[in-house]
């Protein structure tokens, strides 16, 4: 775990008049000329596997959602435009923490003035309730503008990443790792499944055109399981191709076949464990359905080299965290 020592002090810009996007980015990089984000955290960002672009996309809609591209008449009645305070984003639970960088650029959108932060932990550490996160210090007006909007992605985001440790915890000491899905919320995708990635597991296709996954209805169409399967490798020959199957005998038709990925769809362990045996090396076997945490570590132990779990994005409570308001030091 990063400890506070590691994680200095840094000044980020807003995208106000303060904004530090133009002074330290180079002109002639269209990266930084695509996006508004200060060019440090930018580089955060996608060194994390994140486009800084879409993040600060993400950003903006979610602050127009909230102030509906009117102002925060509660924070602009009561709180003077000069005021300056320090916002401490807090765990209220323990749990695995994800999207801290996005929530800055939350407040990189919202702020109208430079900003200080302070790091006291990184994406993917465990924490406990009442640790302190990230500490902003900043015009309390924009603090508690930004504050809902940052809040939502980071409970969302270190959600998933704490359900996913949790399988990966469960799965510790076997082969097999925890896979996620495409059941992802509309338009969070590449941040849910960066969240997945910090809580330990691994992503399966991003969209539909970077890897190939042939299912019943794929089967159906195309007359069989062996028959769509070939149809794609014919159509795209260097995509990857995962192909589902629901019984032993389609299992032994797709590996005559060539398959070197197979999901075995609602398999029972019984069941992977001899598929584990048909397959004999010869492909990468995924489990999919049926699964539990209960359950994880005897499908794990069949031999199996993934457990598709699409629950990490589609039912995964938010881990509760919360901002607390401070006086400037």
């Amino acid at each position: 775990m990063s400890t506070p020592e590691d994680l200095p002090l840094v000044q980020s810009g807003g995208c106000g008049d303060g904004c530090a996007c133009g002074t330290d980015a180079d002109p002639t990089d269209e990266e930084y000329l695509e996006c508004g984000l200060d060019p440090a955290l930018a580089q955060l960002l996608a060194d994390a596997g994140l486009d800084p672009v879409e993040v600060e996309d993400i950003a903006n809609v979610a602050i127009q959602e909230d102030l509906a591209h009117g102002v925060d008449v509660t924070t602009v009645a009561t709180i003077p435009e000069d005021a300056v305070a320090t916002a401490d984003f807090t765990a209220r639970e323990a749990g695995v923490v994800a999207g801290l960088r996005v929530a800055e650029a939350v407040l990189s959108v919202v702020c109208t003035d430079e900003f200080e932060v302070e790091r006291h932990v990184e994406d993917g550490d465990r924490v406990e309730a009442g640790q302190k996160l990230l500490s902003v210090t900043t015009r309390t007006r924009d603090l508690l503008t930004g504050e809902r909007s940052a809040l939502n992605l980071m409970c969302r985001l270190s959600g998933i990443a704490t359900a996913t440790r949790a399988w990966a915890d469960a799965l510790e000491g076997t082969e097999a790792r925890v896979r996620d899905t495409r059941k992802t919320t509309p338009g969070l995708r590449a941040l849910e499944k960066f969240a997945v990635r910090c809580g330990g597991g691994l992503n399966h296709r991003m969209s539909l055109s970077d890897a190939a996954l042939v299912k019943d209805n794929h089967v159906v169409a195309a007359g069989g399981v062996a028959q769509a399967f070939q149809a794609v490798r014919a159509a795209f020959p260097d995509v990857p191709i995962e192909v589902e199957v629901d019984t032993l005998h389609q299992l032994r038709e797709v590996i005559e076949a060539g398959a070197d990925l197979i999901l075995l769809d609602n398999f029972t362990p019984e069941e992977c464990a001899e598929a584990v045996r048909v397959v004999g090396g010869r492909a990468l076997l995924e489990a999919s359905g049926r699964l539990t945490l209960d359950n994880a570590k005897a499908y794990a132990d069949t031999g199996v080299d993934f457990l598709a779990v699409g629950a990490l994005t589609h039912s995964s409570p938010i881990l509760d965290i919360g901002l607390d308001l401070r006086a400037a030091e």
